[in-house]
């Protein structure tokens, strides 16, 4: 008995599996658990799905990128060091820039090619060209440089806007080269306007505020509108890792009215046609105006008037007398600034600010005084002395 039971179990296991393999080829049952490849009837319906149409937002996205893209290149800024047993060494450092002109002058940021013994840039079309310093601006923190034997056809300049116009909530648009990855489109809006922000080098005035994700090496890149315009040259971010921390959704640009300014002038003459008073001063606080019996408590000090400067053709004095302070030396005894077209100053961070829009040859009203008289005086700005700063 125990054999033909066995040889029965075994004969309908196996007409059992020749049924199943049978009505699996013939379709008729679900070919569950298939990883293979798809029938031919499910791939020609798969073949013929059709990618959804794009939101008006997605095709601002894709235009602005399409357009834009082939403007926004790739700088590699290469740096000598030293070790700790002073042997040199090269470090490199990227950034990104935007194409101005056919004549391949670039426009970037400061911090991108500070200091750089060589610089090499590259096209999203993947060619590779050498680059020299044309002018920088640490001020702004902007410089432009210029492509060595880049063919113009390779070349598309990304067109500027208005960056006076501005809106916050406004839609804006980043391309760069976020840790190293070549164009790469973010988006966000803008966040504020008017910003003060301290850099490394200077206080830059205007800055716009944006929450469009901005990390290391989107630096020197567009801030665009959607209608693929810059309208900013994105330049820092505020980020709790430091330096090489990562986008937290504050980041600021340098407003393109600002860039223009800079970059005809870097492109012209290598170097800004700045206005300035040419003058040297301390700012004054309630303290050492307590200290030292001042008429206001808030302005500048002047201590030194430069040769040939706007402030020695306005007869402005600057100090008469050393005061001993703490074992400090103190210049006083100089006019006292308090505002300049109505606006108040308390640095000569101020009056650099106030300055930075205005051209030589332009006039500006000083509210000062002269020991306790207090004056004011319309005075015509002069080009910034040669190597004041």
């Amino acid at each position: 008995m125990r054999y033909p039971l066995l040889r029965t179990i075994a004969i309908t296991a196996l007409l059992t599996s020749a049924a199943t393999i049978l009505l699996l080829r013939w379709g008729v049952l679900p070919e569950y658990g298939q990883t293979g490849p798809l029938p031919a009837a499910q791939l020609a319906r798969a073949a013929s799905a059709k990618q959804p149409a794009l939101s008006p937002d997605e095709q601002v996205n894709v235009d602005v990128y399409s357009r834009c893209s082939p403007g926004v290149v790739n700088i590699t800024s290469t740096v000598v060091e030293y070790d700790f047993f002073f042997r040199p060494f090269a470090d490199e450092s990227t950034g990104s820039g935007v194409v101005l002109d056919l004549d391949g002058n670039i426009l970037t940021n400061d911090h991108v090619v500070e200091s750089a013994s060589n610089l090499e840039v590259a096209l999203p079309d993947h060619s590779t060209y050498q680059a020299k310093i044309v002018g920088r601006d640490p001020q702004n923190d902007l410089a432009v440089i210029r492509l060595v034997n880049a063919p113009k056809e390779r070349l598309h300049p990304v067109p500027l806007g208005d960056s006076s116009t501005l809106k916050v909530g406004q839609k804006v648009l980043a391309i760069g080269n976020p840790f190293r990855m070549q164009n790469t489109l973010t988006t966000g809006i803008i966040s504020s306007l008017g910003r003060r922000i301290q850099t490394e080098n200077s206080l830059i005035d205007n800055m716009i505020q944006t929450d469009t994700a901005i990390n290391p090496g989107n630096s020197g890149g567009p801030l665009l509108n959607s209608a693929g315009e810059m309208i900013g040259v994105n330049t820092m971010i505020i980020s709790p890792g430091g330096a090489n921390g990562g986008n937290v959704g504050i980041g600021f640009a340098v407003p393109v009215n600002t860039a223009r300014r800079i970059a005809n002038d870097l492109v012209r003459e290598g170097r800004v046609n700045r206005a300035s008073m040419g003058i040297r001063g301390v700012d004054i606080t309630p303290n050492l105006a307590s200290a030292i019996d001042l008429p206001v408590e808030s302005g500048v000090l002047i201590t030194r008037i430069y040769a040939g400067s706007t402030a020695e053709a306005a007869d402005l004095r600057g100090y008469s007398q050393i005061l001993i302070i703490f074992s400090q030396r103190l210049p006083i005894g100089g006019d006292i600034i308090t505002a300049i077209d109505g606006k108040p100053v308390s640095s000569m961070a101020d009056i650099n600010l106030l300055l930075e829009s205005r051209r030589p040859g332009e006039s500006v009203q000083i509210t000062y005084y002269r020991g306790r008289t207090r004056n004011q005086k319309s005075i015509v700005l002069k080009e910034q002395p040669r190597g004041y700063r």
